[in-house]
Order: structure tokens, then C-alpha cells, then sequence
């Protein structure tokens, strides 16, 4: 139709009696509150769609009539009254004693920075897992009762939405948000104006606003660069998620970093905690230092010791493309003069960037790594590659030594546990339940749930989920002018009413090393499999490819072509649009949960525990999370093949069993009737599956890890080497100096010779004569670490004891003594390592430096 569209938005006035329904639409707790959620449904369950679940936007779209009625409904007020009872005792529930351990209220603080924050479908400044991840973080942050507040960026227009067009391509669409529609406000500064910092860049200055978003207990704090006092393309920092050039990405790395830094500030907080949650915040370390040397008169080497000892830095990713690495001139033209402001030279600020494998390059992982005392990865496995991949900064020391230890992720359980579940252990447990999310032997007790009301459940979640995937699939392809014709034959397995049918789901970033098409090695086996007409089976695949990832669009591209194969035209259905709501469906809904990385690529990967935690069965690869949660029992695991192996065999391999599982494991196992109308066999292991995931794969759990073993310590650290005027800080830095300066002349042998045997109940004394280089024997540890051999030779150490200083030789050396009472029977083996040492320091390895005779 020509002539100009005109908008008009009709908004209603809330009556007095719902008068706290805009308190609720602006509490970002209703993101993971579905008491909350279920009175706007409720109000109108066709605008709540439309206006993609947004409480806020939703009251400004809803009928009058639709809230008067409302108002004088006797069962909404009830709810209504109810959901409000408990929204207000959630506020006024005080940190958890368990936390408080570690946190003392009213004086610790954990800041925690990410350049991406996935709560909810609703606030759309996420991508994927790591977004995702942050949210639960804050979540169960909130739920703990912990004195904590998140920083990021408000993105504009956010990460891409997704449509699939008909030849299976990608298409990236971008929609501007209207802040008003949003959970946010802005925030006030002290005197209660808008508040607004700002960062330099080369040759000028960029306004940023502050915005804030009640999420609970914690406040969450975003950074929008979108102002008119800006240039058109400073206004565009904050335009997209993981979008533009380096250029983009240095100047949306330093608004974060150093921008949310000065926003805290400003805003009369003061941290003493700092978690970075990946490297895209690590510029913050930068600022902290320049803190310290404008108002304490530190010296850089001493701010940095300041800064570190009370910050954490999770790594996220062992695939080298997530970390930001920026090419030394850029970093030049960015920090030219703020590094006069650190009180160093330019190599010096590029040293602390500086890696092995790119020479040229400033590596935001390393800043991060060497500006904090407390390291992570986010799964045992990751934790082990990540000690490897990073070893570089501690180079003297054994990988398995380093201070990079891990937290594996969880996920929050209020969020993904499906309302059908939640209801039945309300009516089964009572609410008991959800204080018990970290005590394993509890849910024990799911194995108490009739076997045919448990499979009852689990269908009804598929039927849910097979309208609400039929309906999308139905949409994506008329809009992509298929036959009607077509359309049915796509979607004929969809039918709510007809469930028995195995569906496996496939949903995450489309990226190669997840490689989403493995199960595509043997197509004509697989095709076999999926059309057994006593025995079908059902694939699902959501997922997107970053818009520059052009291998990981084409993955999308294969999958689409195989789904549109006669023979499995019906059987393979690619979604388009993967969020947060759609993986809440998938997560619930489907059979089992398909995960198949390249070992050991995968960091942790949640969507399986996702999954597992509603009774879904993860078939996976035993990599991330699930080398921790595969128990034998819970699921399936395919054997890896680590990066030794050439590629094409590592996937003809995986690929096989992988097939083999399905095959001779998995489809059996669901279509086991015995004359049931479901298997018990399947029942059960989707019951060993909750209740082995459900307590020690969530995010409660996951946060007191962080609380017990690096908040808490990290805080104390800070504490210390704050005292007296950062005595503490200084000391260790003029220390680490000295110890640096010296090491390399540092050497050590054996005094006497020890003999190969001794007899039971006699000590073998050992001595030790160390060149020092001008260190004092208090400076070092001398070590004796006891142990044996494994069957591969392998050194395990069993024991650690320390020699003790004797005094001087004639020729200088410095003497060093053990009588060892061996501490186990038999063969044994010993080795003699010496280290520095120093009371303050956060970690004992953490100069990097240790020699072994």
C-alpha cells in the first residue's frame, strides 16, 4: 500500500489493584520466575507471543479492558496477590551463611564483567553460551543472597536474528531496540542525574550513558555509546555484539573495561572482587593500575600486584579464535598516551600482552591472565587444556601446576527446569525442593516417581515441544514459498498427538568443531535408521553461524540439503532463529540430547545439562562437562580421539560409533516395550540422568565453587596486600623484581650422594648446595615431591616435603638438608625442585619460575 506508515501505540492506565505489575515487568527476576511470567500470559496469551515474552512492553501494548477485567477477576487477584507475597520475600531474603563464610556483608563486593548477559529472550544483549552462562551466573548470584553487581554494554541492536531462506542460507537481520521497551532505567549518580563517564580514544573523548537493570538481588549495568554528544561512528560502538572490524572490537573492549571501571566509580561502589568473565573485559585490569598510581602514587609494577590479588579470570574457549589478540600498532594508536598515564613505557604495556604464537600481537587472554591471581577454566577437562595452552606465563612449571585450576559450569535450575517438573515436585516433595539444589543424595528421591507418570510427563513435554517446533517450521517455509504440499510432508512427524517417535536434538552454535554434521558420515545407514518403520526416528537441528564464520553457515547449508532428501524429507527438520526460547523447548521436549565436538574443543557446553536435568539423555562425546557427568548410567559417551589423530579418521571414527550407539544402544533401548506402553529401561536412565545432572551441574552449585575457592579468597588476598598504604603490594612487587633479576644465575646440585636403598624405619638424609645469586635462603623452597610410576612411567606425586636452610659452605653455596622418612612402602621415586617463595603471593608458582636438579 503507498503513502507513509504512521505508528500508534494505545497504552492503557493500570488500575489500582495491579498497580505492581510495572514493578514486576521491570524486575529482570522475572526472567527466571514463571509465577511472574504466567500473569501477563495469562492476561493475554497472543500479545505475550507477539511481543516476544517482554512483561514491560507487553503493559504498554495490553487492552484496558483486558486489566480491568483483570482487576475485578477474584482467581487473577489471588495469583496476582500470591506471585507479589512472593516476589516481596525473595527481596527481603538476606545472603545465604554459607556465603557469608567467605563474603562479609555490608564490605565485600563482586564485580562481574562479560560483553554479553543472556537472561532472557527479553533483553536481547546475548549470543550464545558464554551470554547464557552469564546470566545463570547472576541468577544464582542473586538467588545466594551475594553482594554482586555485573557490567556490560548495551547493544543497539544486539547479535543477529536468524532466517534460513529456501537454498539453506544463513540470513542476518538486525533490529534496532527502543531502550523504553526495555527492563533498564538510567543510572543516577550521587547527586541523582543521569549518569554518564566517559572513555579516550585517539583524539577524543566518548561519552558513554549508564543504564541500569534490577535483576533480583543484583544489579546488572550496561554501557550505551548511542548518544548524540558522540560521532556517528562512536555512536556505533555499542551497535552490535561481536560486530565490525578490530577496530570496533578494541573500542568495544576498552568501553567495557575501562568505561565500566569508571562507571563504578562514579556510581560510589567499590569492588572487592573483580571477575573477569573472559578476555573482552581485561583492559579493566589497565585502569584499576592507573587508579592506583593517580590516587595512591603507586608504581605500575606495584598497582599491578594491587589489581591482581583480588581478581578472578574465567577462560571460556580453547578454540584460539575466541580470544582477541589486536595487532600491536593498533594497540599502539589506542593506548599511546594512557600508557604515560600508567607510568610505563609502550613495550613494557605490549610485554603484558605478549604470547609465543603471535609475535606482533597483544593477547587480551594473557593481559587478563597476568593482571589476576585467581585463573579458571569452566570444566576439568578445559581446566587441564587451558593450563597447557596458557602454560607460557608460568613457564618453569608443570602444566598440572599452574594456577589455573577450574569451575565447571552449571546451569540455573529455575530457568530451564520445565514448569512440569517443577510443578510435580511441588505437589511430590513439597517446596523443600528447590534448598536442596546442592544436595546430591536428596534427589535420590526422583527414583520415588511412578515410572508411567514419569514417561507421562516426558511426552507431554514432546507434545509441547512438536507444536511449538511444528509452528515455527511451518512458518519458515511458507515464507520461503513452499508448496503446501511440501510443507506437509516436511512437518507430517509434528503432531502433538503423536509422540512415540525417538527425536534427537541437535541446538548450539554452529561452529566446525562441533561439527553439527557427523551424524551425516554414513548416509545411507542413517537414513536406514531413520525410516525403520517399527522404530523412527525424529532430528532436530537449531543453531547459528557468527555472519563472518562462512564454514559454520555452510554446515547449516548440508543440513538443510539432507533434510530436503526424499529420504529423509520429514525426518531432519532445521529450525531458524535459535534463542532462549526456543532452547527451552528443546531442552525439555526432546529424547536425547546429541553432542559431538572435536576433543577437546569443547570448554564445558551447558545445553546438555540443560537437557539432562529435565530427564533428556545426553549422547556425547566425553568431553567439556560430560567427562565430569557421564557415569555409565545417565546416558551414552563416544570415545574421543584427541588432535594427535589425523582429522578425517578422528571423524570416520566418531562418527561410526556414533552411529553404532544409535543403533545398537539407543533406539532398542526406546522402543523396549514388554508389554508396557513405554520402556522402563529408558525411564530409568532418563531418572539417572535428573538426578546425577540436577545437583551437581547447576549454577548454585557453580557459584559457591567461585565463592569458596576464588571470591573469598580473593577478597582476603586484596585485603592483605591493602593494608598500610598497600605496604603489602609494594613488598611483593620490589620482591618479584629481585627474584626476577636473579633467577637465572639461581642453580642447585646434590651435596652428597643418597643412597638407592634404606630399610625399613631408617631416614635418607638428603643435602643440597644452591647458587642463590644474591637471594636469601627464605626467599626459595626446596621440595623433595615423593611418588611413584604409573604404568606409562608417568611420574605421580604423592607427597611434597620441604628441606630446611643449613647455613653456607666454603664456596658460598647455600646448604639445604632433609632426613626423609619415606612416606610409602617399597619402590619409590623422589625429585628435588626449588622455587621462589613469598608469604603474600596469591598462588606458590605464581613468578613462573622453578629449576629441578
Amino acid at each position: 500500500m503507498p503513502g507513509t506508515r504512521f505508528s500508534l501505540e494505545v497504552q492503557p492506565t493500570i488500575p489500582e489493584r495491579l498497580n505492581h505489575l510495572p514493578v514486576l515487568a521491570n524486575d529482570l527476576l522475572y526472567s527466571w520466575d514463571r509465577a511472574v511470567r504466567g500473569l501477563f500470559f495469562r492476561l493475554d496469551r497472543d500479545l505475550w507471543e507477539s511481543c516476544k515474552h517482554n512483561p514491560k512492553l507487553f503493559l504498554r501494548r495490553i487492552s484496558q479492558q483486558a486489566l480491568d477485567e483483570a482487576a475485578e477477576d477474584r482467581i487473577f487477584l489471588e495469583d496476582y496477590n500470591r506471585v507479589l507475597s512472593a516476589y516481596n520475600s525473595y527481596n527481603e531474603t538476606q545472603i545465604r551463611d554459607d556465603v557469608a563464610e567467605h563474603l562479609q556483608p555490608g564490605q565485600d563486593l563482586v564485580a562481574y564483567f562479560c560483553a554479553e548477559f543472556g537472561l532472557h529472550e527479553s533483553l536481547p544483549i546475548y549470543s550464545g553460551g558464554l551470554g547464557i552462562l552469564a546470566g545463570d551466573h547472576c541468577k544464582a548470584a542473586s538467588d545466594l543472597g551475594l553482594p554482586f553487581v555485573a557490567v556490560g554494554m548495551l547493544y543497539r541492536q544486539g547479535y543477529f536474528i536468524q532466517t534460513i531462506d529456501e537454498h539453506g542460507n544463513q540470513v542476518a537481520h538486525y533490529n534496532t531496540t527502543d531502550f523504553d521497551q526495555l527492563p533498564l532505567r538510567h543510572a543516577m549518580d550521587k547527586e541523582g542525574n543521569s549518569l554518564r563517564v566517559s572513555v579516550d580514544l585517539p583524539g577524543r573523548a566518548v561519552q558513554l550513558q549508564v543504564w541500569e537493570a534490577k535483576a533480583g538481588h543484583i544489579t546488572l549495568y550496561l554501557l550505551d555509546s548511542d548518544l548524540p554528544a558522540n560521532q556517528e561512528a562512536d555512536r556505533a560502538i555499542t551497535y552490535q555484539l561481536y560486530g565490525g572490524d578490530s577496530n570496533t572490537r578494541i573500542q568495544q573492549e576498552i568501553v567495557l573495561g575501562v568505561g565500566g571501571v569508571r562507571a563504578l566509580r562514579a556510581l560510589g561502589l567499590t569492588p572487592t572482587v573483580w571477575h573477569i568473565n573472559e578476555g573482552h573485559a581485561a583492559f579493566m585490569i589497565l585502569e584499576r593500575c592507573r587508579e592506583c598510581g593517580q590516587k595512591q602514587g603507586m608504581d605500575f609494577s606495584s598497582a599491578l600486584e594491587m589489581v591482581a590479588a583480588c581478581t578472578v579470570f574465567t577462560t571460556h574457549t580453547p578454540v584460539a579464535a575466541g580470544h582477541d589478540i589486536f595487532d600491536h600498532n593498533l594497540i599502539s594508536s589506542y593506548f599511546e598516551d594512557y600508557v604515560k598515564e600508567l607510568g610505563i613505557d609502550m613495550a613494557h604495556f605490549l610485554s603484558l600482552g605478549a604470547s609465543p604464537g603471535n609475535q606482533g600481537g597483544f593477547n587480551q587472554t594473557v593481559l587478563a591472565l597476568r593482571g589476576s591471581r585467581f585463573h579458571n577454566g569452566v570444566s576439568r577437562i578445559h581446566g587441564e587444556v587451558a593450563s597447557r595452552m596458557e602454560g607460557y606465563v608460568w613457564p618453569q612449571i608443570p602444566h598440572d601446576e599452574n594456577p589455573i585450576r577450574h569451575v565447571t559450569n552449571g546451569v540455573h535450575v529455575p530457568t530451564f527446569l520445565a514448569r512440569e517438573w517443577a510443578n510435580l515436585y511441588d505437589m511430590r516433595f513439597g517446596l523443600e525442593w528447590r534448598s536442596e539444589l546442592l544436595n546430591e543424595s536428596y534427589w535420590e528421591r526422583v527414583d520415588e516417581i511412578p515410572n508411567h507418570s514419569f514417561w507421562s510427563l516426558r511426552q507431554s513435554l514432546k507434545s509441547e515441544l512438536m507444536t511449538n517446533v511444528r509452528r515455527r517450521a511451518v512458518l519458515q517455509h511458507r515464507r520461503n514459498g513452499c508448496s503446501e504440499a511440501l510443507i506437509e510432508r516436511i512437518t507430517q512427524h509434528l503432531s502433538p498427538h503423536e509422540t512415540d517417535i525417538l527425536t534427537v536434538g541437535f541446538a548450539r552454535r554452529f561452529a566446525t568443531y562441533k561439527r553439527a554434521t557427523l551424524l551425516f558420515s554414513d548416509p545411507d545407514r542413517l537414513a536406514r535408521l531413520l525410516n525403520d518403520p517399527k522404530r523412527p526416528v525424529l532430528l532436530i537441528f537449531a543453531g547459528k553461524a557468527h555472519p563472518s564464520d562462512l564454514p559454520g553457515q555452510h554446515l547449516i547449508r548440508v543440513i538443510h540439503d539432507f533434510s530436503r532428501r526424499p529420504e529423509f524429507i520429514g525426518k531432519i527438520i532445521l529450525l531458524e532463529g535459535y534463542d532462549l526460547a526456543l532452547g527451552r523447548k528443546l531442552v525439555t521436549g526432546v529424547d536425547v540430547w546429541l553432542n559431538n565436538p572435536e576433543y577437546p574443543m569443547e570448554a564445558s557446553g551447558t545445553s546438555g545439562e540443560k537437557a539432562g536435568l529435565n530427564g533428556v539423555i545426553n549422547l556425547s562425546v566425553l568431553d567439556g562437562w560430560w567427562g565430569e557427568g557421564y557415569n555409565g548410567e545417565n546416558g551414552w559417551a563416544i570415545t574421543p580421539h584427541g588432535p594427535q589423530f589425523d582429522a578425517t579418521y578422528r571423524n570416520q571414527e566418531e562418527g561410526s560409533e556414533l552411529l553404532d550407539i544409535l543403533e545398537r544402544q539407543v533406539i532398542p533401548l526406546y522402543y523396549e516395550r514388554n508389554g508396557h506402553g513405554y520402556s522402563e529401561k529408558w525411564v530409568n536412565m532418563s531418572k539417572a540422568s535428573m538426578k546425577s545432572i540436577l545437583p551437581q551441574f547447576n549454577s548454585q552449585r557453580m557459584v559457591m565453587d567461585y565463592v569458596r575457592d576464588f571470591y573469598g579468597p580473593a577478597s582476603r588476598q586484596g585485603r592483605i596486600l591493602h593494608q598500610t598504604g598497600a605496604a603489602g603490594a609494594k613488598a611483593l612487587a620490589r620482591w618479584k623484581s629481585r627474584v626476577l633479576a636473579a633467577w637465572s644465575g639461581v642453580s642447585m646440585r646434590q651435596a652428597e650422594s643418597a643412597p638407592p636403598a634404606i630399610h625399613a624405619g631408617e631416614k635418607l638424609t638428603l643435602t643440597l648446595a644452591a647458587k642463590l645469586n644474591g637471594l636469601k635462603a627464605d626467599d626459595v623452597v626446596v621440595e623433595c615431591v615423593v611418588g611413584t610410576e604409573d604404568e606409562h612411567r608417568k611420574f605421580i606425586a604423592h607427597d611434597h616435603i620441604r628441606f630446611t636452610a643449613r647455613g653456607n659452605n666454603d664456596q658460598g653455596e647455600t646448604l639445604f638438608s632433609l632426613d626423609l622418612d619415606p612416606p610409602l612402602p617399597g619402590l619409590q621415586h623422589y625429585q628435588l625442585r626449588m622455587y621462589p617463595y613469598h608469604q603474600m603471593l596469591s598462588h606458590p608458582f605464581e613468578t613462573g619460575c622453578m629449576i629441578w636438579l
